[in-house]
């Protein structure tokens, strides 16, 4: 890579008198204003309801500024609390977004706010690097295109994570420049820090943006780890990182697994999306780009690009073998990242019109370079006046062009009449904790959406969806209170749900309280359980029978957690968690050794994500029947799931000495093969090649004999 001595001492001159260029900054300040006026006047003039994606953003921020205590009800309920809030996600966003919700307000338009937050610093990043690349006039078209992009400007007003990944991811690629760059600018301890401190921040905001951060991570890891000085850099700057995601991975692994592969795998397969042998996968994107850059970002970009190639064509036919050497200093980083993260992007299994956004920032800096040159020819061929004239006027059109776009987007309806159905609820309820069921999953009528708006504005009202398994129709009727049910398309095929719906219309026990008019014809209606109609049952007494069938061994896990499933749907507040330990740990006062009350208090452990907790009653449970206790395999799954792989091993070794049936001596090799496994035993995977196909069907012999 050409040496960027240069670049860094003017980069250098920046960081150092920031403010010492009052029209830069002044200029930037206008860019930021202007898009941002037009952004509130969109959001304003736009009514419809936040659709599913948005709304489980939003109540994922409204959670985490009740879990700092930041939002009422102000209540702080410890650190496992708060990481229990991001089971999927990585929870920084959400963090700053509940943060900001404090001082802007929790309705989606007042919390849009914090996406300006994020447009700002992204035209900083932008016009900065912009800046040191090729000076004021590039740093300044670059920060001009990005706010004209249509996708960025799409992104600062739909209220998900993908400003807050490009803008992190770009922070991340530039102070990554700045650090692996030629000693004595770069390989700096601070930029080290810097630069670990961006990436572990960008991968805490969501781990998508691996896919931008990888290959260029890794690029300067290996170069780094070439050079003496910079190994012990690389090291602590991996360690940051590590020390950074540790205490949200280590608490939410399992269901991070679960919904990356739910989010990644399985939506692109349902989706129909191309495959990466497919030709279409490798064109996706780049059919986007007009419409996500702009038709004439794109073209006069890419024309000045092709001029530039011309000018210095001799140069690169002779260099060929070296092209790298033929870009001015920086480019070549700006071209690596961008070329790496698009292809690591089009090798993701779900496509996605959003999911280029980290990249967008990148193209428009190689774009702006491609204006710039046509304006510099220009200059040249017709004068700096006329060239000036001309360019003002395509930036002109190409703003009205994405003005248009965007606002041709404005829908002035809400959408649904979700909002007058959620108000007849909490008038009713007089504000009291109250879920709501719906069969339907409409973009504006579906439980995501109703669960925002429940929570906002004093109401206190969690909405879910039943009816997409057909065993969930009797405990729905007899659990539930409220019902929202539309007529006609309801956005669901599934024969379940418009079956549930006719059940609850026909069911003595519910009446019909108001119904609203929607869409094409349709009715949203509310329905009440009657006062007359006996009580819900409470999932209390079953769950510790689902409890105790534990001991029967992992046959009965499928059936224990598919009801478990459905009862959390009818029940999102898991209330009859507590009265079940409350009730287990009075039992246990008058009799330590109660089966029921320690397979509830281990049950409950699992499910609420607390191994420490699970282990200390699965280890009280193998006291009470020391040769047939299923209770000491469950306690080595949650030792592995606790990342005490050791431990786990150490146990196993102890308990296979005790073991008697074959059944759960392969069960319990197996998981001591795996736990010395990821204990970095050697016996470990040597021994794992021969365990874990009989402990497979052991499980499959217990499955099939509980089926029986």
């Amino acid at each position: 890579m050409a040496s960027p001595k240069n670049l860094l001492k003017s980069v250098k001159n920046y960081i150092k008198h920031p403010f010492s260029n009052w029209l830069w900054w002044g200029a930037l300040l206008l860019i930021w204003l202007l898009s941002t006026w037009f952004d509130r006047a969109w959001l304003f003039h736009d009514q419809r309801l936040p659709s599913w994606d948005q709304a489980e953003y939003l109540s994922s921020a409204l959670e985490h500024g009740r879990g700092l205590g930041l939002l009422p009800p102000r209540e702080w309920n410890g650190w496992q609390a708060l990481l229990d809030l991001s089971p999927k996600i990585p929870p920084l966003s959400a963090l700053i977004s509940g943060s900001m919700m404090a001082f802007t307000g929790e309705a989606a338009d007042e919390a849009s706010w914090v996406l300006s937050l994020w447009h700002g610093l992204l035209l900083i990043i932008v016009a900065q690097w912009g800046r040191a690349l090729g000076g004021t006039k590039l740093g300044l078209l670059a920060a001009i295109l990005l706010a004209l992009s249509p996708a960025m400007a799409e992104h600062r007003v739909e209220f998900s994570l993908d400003l807050a990944v490009a803008t992190s991811s770009s922070l991340a690629l530039w102070l990554l420049f700045l650090w692996q760059s030629n000693s004595p600018e770069g390989g700096t301890w601070k930029q080290a820090f810097a630069a670990a401190v961006s990436i572990g921040g960008a991968l805490l905001i969501k781990q998508s943006s691996l896919l931008v951060l990888a290959m260029p991570s890794l690029w300067a890891a290996w170069q780094a780890f070439s050079i003496k000085k910079r190994r012990s850099q690389t090291i602590a700057g991996i360690s940051v990182v590590i020390s950074m995601l540790l205490p949200w991975l280590h608490h939410n692994w399992i269901t991070t697994i679960g919904g990356t592969q739910r989010a990644v795998l399985v939506s692109g397969a349902e989706e129909g999306d191309p495959g990466i042998l497919n030709l279409q996968s490798w064109i996706w994107y780049p059919k986007l780009m007009p419409n996500q850059l702009g038709v004439l970002v794109l073209t006069l970009g890419l024309a000045g690009l092709g001029l530039l190639a011309w000018k210095n064509k001799t140069r690169l036919t002779r260099e060929f073998k070296h092209p790298v050497l033929n870009l001015a200093d920086g480019w070549p980083w700006v071209i690596g990242v961008t070329l790496s993260g698009w292809i690591c992007i089009t090798l993701s299994p779900n496509k996605d019109a959003r999911y280029i956004a980290p990249v967008l920032p990148l193209l428009i800096l190689i774009l702006a370079k491609g204006w710039l040159v046509l304006i510099n020819f220009a200059s040249q061929k017709a004068g700096k006046r006329n060239s000036l004239i001309a360019f003002c006027s395509i930036l002109v059109l190409s703003a009205t062009l994405s003005i248009k776009q965007r606002w041709s987007d404005i829908d002035k309806k809400a959408g649904s009449p979700a909002i007058h159905a959620l108000n007849s609820i909490n008038k009713r309820v007089k504000g009291l904790p109250t879920t709501v069921f719906i069969t339907s999953s409409d973009r504006n009528l579906n439980e995501q959406t109703l669960s925002y708006l429940g929570q906002i504005n004093g109401r206190d009202i969690q909405a879910r969806r039943l009816g997409r398994s057909p065993g969930q129709k009797d405990m729905a009727l007899d659990q539930s209170n409220w019902w929202i049910l539309a007529t006609g398309d309801q956005g669901t095929s599934r024969k379940s749900a418009r079956k549930l719906g006719r059940k609850v219309r026909k069911d003595p026990r519910f009446e019909l309280i108001e119904s609203w008019g929607w869409t094409e014809g349709r009715e949203v209606e509310l329905w009440k359980r009657k006062d007359s109609a006996e009580k819900p049952t409470t999932f209390d007494y079953r769950f510790i029978s689902l409890a105790r069938s534990l001991e029967s061994g992992p046959g009965s896990l499928d059936s224990i957690f598919k009801e478990i499933e459905v009862q959390h749907l009818l029940d999102p507040d898991f209330k009859y968690q507590d009265r079940v330990k409350s009730w287990a740990l009075k039992k246990l006062k008058e009799n330590n050794h109660n089966p029921d009350a320690l397979w509830s208090l281990a049950l409950l452990g699992v499910l609420q994500n607390r191994p420490e907790n699970a282990a200390r009653w699965f280890t009280q449970l193998e006291a009470l029947d020391a040769e047939e206790n299923w209770a000491r395999a469950y306690h080595l799954v949650v030792l592995l799931a606790d990342w005490k792989s050791c431990k786990a091993a150490w146990l196993a070794d102890t308990y296979l000495k005790e073991s008697k049936g074959r059944e759960k001596i392969n069960l319990l090799v197996a998981l001591r093969d795996l736990s010395r496994t990821t204990c970095f035993d050697p016996r470990g995977p040597i021994g794992l090649k021969n365990s874990i196909i009989p402990a497979i069907k052991s499980v499959e012999n217990q499955i099939n004999g509980e089926k029986n």
